[in-house]
């Protein structure tokens, strides 16, 4: 979502010419020679490998050449490493995905309220590290658009510039801007001072790849994921498209606290987002998710699969056999972190701290 700078632009052009005359000057010291200079490994780029199914094609489908290539096991020159492997198959997967399956649930849509005030808005924008915010009126069933951080930034600047007038004042020949903040009323509304901007509505069952089409052409990178009711499923930005082929992409203002923590020999604690797999993993061949795994995902989902209901914080669930899952935090939708307990464990813990308070 960031920008790129028109220097990089000029420095990729710049790199360019400059590989090019290198590339000239090589071949004019080189001695003339029918000899094949000799090909490592290194030299086979990854365009360079995906190139050579476009050679030998011969009329055959590339989708199938692709998915035949993948197959193979080859560890030659010209083969696939692991993350080129899990790219490619991500890409002929895309045409198989589906917004729901990428969207973020309506649980964690971090969005305001038209009526939110201009100072408001910009600690929400802080607090959350996004560029971009939905906006609805009174339920998130309501949406009305989006509003983004620049148009924020523009409307602060356009009323905190010096006039004279009704004018604005020239910029100084030192180029500095004395910016007077006080002009600037941080108790309007969003919606008063039109910062809205339209946002793409889109059913959850929209091939992911037609979506990003879409986006592309509309120039717009968030879309609401709307339901056969009317009522808002998910968020879903073009970056969420993107990772599905490419991976997790991070910046400066992404969290990186593990979602799995061990706390101490036998405890863990996990959020409740954490993958039920991920989370067996990390503890061992003793935490079998069972029937759960054929249901849900997420030991959130785990949880609430077992009550039938959203746990209150400092409940103790009982999920799986030999686990006990005490709830820190959750609020009337989610769970939000859980601390797993083997029982064995918790039962000496608790022996341990009754024989301390006696």
């Amino acid at each position: 979502m960031n920008d790129i700078p028109d220097t990089a632009a000029k420095t990729d052009a710049g790199s360019g010419q400059t590989a090019k005359d290198t590339a000239e000057d090589e071949s004019s010291h080189s001695p003339a020679s029918n000899a094949t200079p000799e090909t490592s490994p290194e030299r086979y780029s990854f365009f360079h490998r995906l190139a050579g199914l476009f050679r030998h094609r011969n009329g055959s489908n590339l989708r199938d050449d692709l998915t035949d290539a993948l197959a193979e096991s080859a560890t030659g020159e010209e083969s696939f490493s692991p993350g080129e492997r899990a790219m490619l198959n991500n890409i002929l997967r895309l045409r198989e995905v589906r917004v729901e399956d990428v969207m973020i649930p309506r649980a964690d849509v971090e969005a305001v309220e038209i009526t939110t005030t201009l100072g408001d808005l910009m600690v929400v924008f802080e607090q959350s590290g996004h560029s971009r915010m939905p906006v609805y009126a009174e339920t998130l069933d309501d949406p009305r658009g989006m509003v983004h951080i620049r148009d924020v930034l523009a409307h602060i600047t356009r009323f905190a510039q010096p006039k004279k007038n009704g004018r604005r004042t020239k910029k100084p020949a030192n180029g500095a801007v004395n910016l007077d903040l006080s002009h600037v009323d941080l108790t309007r509304s969003i919606g008063d001072l039109n910062l809205i901007r339209t946002v793409l509505f889109v059913p959850p069952s929209m091939l992911a790849s037609d979506l990003m089409a879409r986006m592309q052409a509309s120039r717009t990178q968030m879309a609401l994921v709307i339901d056969e009711y009317g009522g808002t499923d998910g968020l879903v930005s073009l970056e969420d498209i993107v990772e599905m082929v490419v991976g997790d992409i991070e910046d400066e203002h992404d969290d990186d606290e593990p979602l799995i923590t061990k706390a101490a020999d036998g405890v863990f604690v996990v959020d409740a987002k954490a993958e039920i797999d991920d989370v067996a993993k990390m503890i061992g061949d003793d935490f079998a998710a069972g029937e759960h795994g054929e249901y849900v995902d997420t030991i959130g989902g785990m949880i609430f699969n077992t009550l039938g209901r959203v746990p209150a914080r400092g409940e103790v669930v009982q999920a799986i056999p030999g686990f006990e899952f005490h709830v820190l935090d959750a609020d009337p939708r989610r769970v939000k972190r859980v601390r797993i307990v083997q029982s064995q464990k918790g039962e000496r813990r608790r022996r341990v701290a009754r024989a301390e308070q006696a």
